[in-house]
């Protein structure tokens, strides 16, 4: 038993431990790698926030062509898309009106922004859109509109 605890000493003593040069290139390698998994991930979250505007705006549209079939026109600009959640006030064909409406509830767009409808449009039969990250009209990019025309 002397023996083992002499040994264990020994290599105790013998230890240097890491130096700080070691440490320095640890931690350049790691900052390395850490940026190159941001530049290639963030790029990815964005492309993700505009496929799901453009998935939600498909959503959308089919809502208003049933709300279309069943109501024989496409809400007002001033029903705007709530009319899709409930009977707008002063609908000449209420009774036609889905029970549960034609969407639960109005989804947002990606960046926390109400989609804009507009009835009639200047691209089609309405303009359905969301102003893209920076929640101004037109724009490149991030910042460009999507909407049902393109």
């Amino acid at each position: 038993m002397e023996k083992l605890i002499k040994t264990i000493k020994k290599k105790r003593d013998g230890e240097a431990g890491f130096t700080l040069t070691e440490l320095m290139v640890v931690i350049f390698i790691i900052g390395l790698l850490a940026t190159v998994v941001l530049i290639n991930v963030l790029p990815s979250s964005d492309q993700a926030r505009v496929e799901k505007a453009r998935a939600d705006i498909r959503l959308l549209e089919q809502a208003l062509e049933l709300y279309r079939m069943d109501m024989l026109v496409y809400p007002s600009t001033e029903q705007g898309l709530e009319a899709l959640v409930e009977v707008p006030d002063g609908v000449e064909r209420a009774a036609n009106y889905r029970e549960g409406g034609y969407i639960r509830r109005l989804p947002n767009d990606p960046w926390d922004s109400p989609y804009q409808y507009v009835f009639p449009g200047e691209h089609g039969p309405y303009d359905l859109y969301t102003t893209g990250a920076d929640g101004q009209l037109d724009g490149e990019g991030l910042n460009a509109d999507i909407g049902n025309w393109n």
